[in-house]
């Protein structure tokens, strides 16, 4: 039973997987019209580091693996569900504001946008918006806030 694996195991898997999704989103080559066999493949990934992130990792580890899933499931034609994990994601960031950073919270917002931008409900889409936008302008990290904005600034906005 994976409950039964090695903290180190599970670290791995968790790394693993991330690392792999995250270069498969970053090639921008799947999307709702892709095979179904290559979205599933993309979101069990990610549904597989989250769990052994679960074990391994931090509340906070899980939180980004939320965050993982919802960017997966809205690329992938199923915003419905990007939508469920990214308020997941704010929820467990929002629980946890001694482990979380700024961007963590600025990442759900973001997430939670582009769901609700691909759900074709725009004014929820650039409220969220705003508030990853606002979280970045008041961090003081500038590399972490580069690459809030650059998030926030890429992808598809489904219109808005």
């Amino acid at each position: 039973m994976a409950d039964e694996l090695p903290l180190n195991d599970h670290r791995w898997y968790g790394i693993e997987l991330n690392n792999r999704t995250w270069a498969a989103l970053d090639e921008g080559t799947i999307g709702p019209e892709s095979p179904a066999e290559d979205r599933e493949r993309l979101l069990y990934g990610t549904y597989a580091s989250t769990y052994h992130w679960m074990h391994a990792g931090t509340a906070i580890n899980h939180a980004r693996g939320e965050h993982l899933i919802s960017s997966v499931a809205t690329r992938v034609g199923r915003p419905d569900l990007g939508l469920h994990h990214a308020h997941r994601c704010l929820e467990i960031a929002e629980a946890h504001p001694h482990e979380a950073e700024a961007w963590d919270l600025g990442f759900a917002h973001e997430a939670i946008a582009r769901a609700h931008a691909a759900l074709g409900d725009p004014d929820a889409a650039r409220a969220h918006r705003d508030l990853a936008r606002g979280i970045a302008e008041h961090m003081d990290d500038e590399e972490d806030k580069a690459i809030l904005d650059d998030a926030i600034a890429g992808g598809d906005w489904y219109g808005i």
